[in-house]
């Protein structure tokens, strides 16, 4: 059985979001990511702009303006829940592994 769409996020998913908590564009987006995560993460261009079109689709981001081909979107309250609820169960993985490695 396929799983629902957006049940959880993948790290691309995850940091796009986080970087739209203030409004900007895609390549502010390809360059934002990489810094947070000292280069642990990168995010290319065709799947920044499909991830952008479907959280749009989805309610999540609203796109902010446009000039010429620039784009700038910012979260949106069904974004920013989505979000919250990834860090938890993020959080919740790191507990588990903290408990059954010993490491409390």
């Amino acid at each position: 059985m396929p799983r629902a769409k957006f049940q959880t996020l993948t790290e691309q998913m995850f940091y796009i979001l986080l970087c739209l908590r203030e409004e900007c564009c895609g390549m502010d987006i390809l360059d934002k990511v990489p810094a947070m995560t000292q280069g642990r993460v990168s995010v290319g261009s065709g799947t920044l702009y499909n991830l952008l079109e479907q959280f749009c689709g989805e309610g999540m981001i609203r796109e902010t303006k446009v000039e010429g081909r620039k784009r700038s979107y910012i979260l949106m309250p069904k974004g920013a829940r989505l979000l919250e609820k990834e860090y938890g169960r993020i959080r919740a993985q790191a507990e588990d592994y903290r408990r059954w490695m010993g490491k409390e």
